[in-house]
């Protein structure tokens, strides 16, 4: 004789519950990391170009400039960025060009659309 048990299928464990679709990222969330980011780091420039206000006395070439030394360091930092940038720049072109002499069509960054 059958007990009530052996009658009774076995239950079904329940599905596991689906995985919450994660979010990607947009661009206006990355411009937010970016704006964050500045404003941190414009707030470290200001404090160390307002902590080093003594002058400095900058010779270049045949001119001789006084300037408060926060002042004169950001200033070369910027001449720095701009050398790199000129190189990276010149670069790029170089690269590109190379790229349109071996395929002998402009390199795009955009997929070419079939002409309709």
């Amino acid at each position: 004789m059958p007990t009530d048990r052996e009658s009774v299928p076995p239950a079904v464990p329940p599905a596991p519950a689906a995985a919450p679709k994660k979010l990607r990222p947009t661009r206006i969330s990355g411009t937010w990391v970016a704006v964050l980011v500045a404003i941190v780091v414009l707030t470290f420039l200001l404090v160390f170009i307002l902590q080093n206000g003594d002058n400095a006395t900058i010779h270049f070439l045949w001119g001789e400039f006084s300037l408060p030394l926060g002042v004169a360091l950001l200033f070369a930092a910027i001449g720095g960025a701009l050398l790199v940038a000129i190189v990276g720049a010149a670069r790029i072109l170089q690269l590109r060009r190379q790229a349109k002499r071996v395929t002998g069509r402009p390199s795009t960054s955009s997929p070419v659309r079939p002409v309709s």
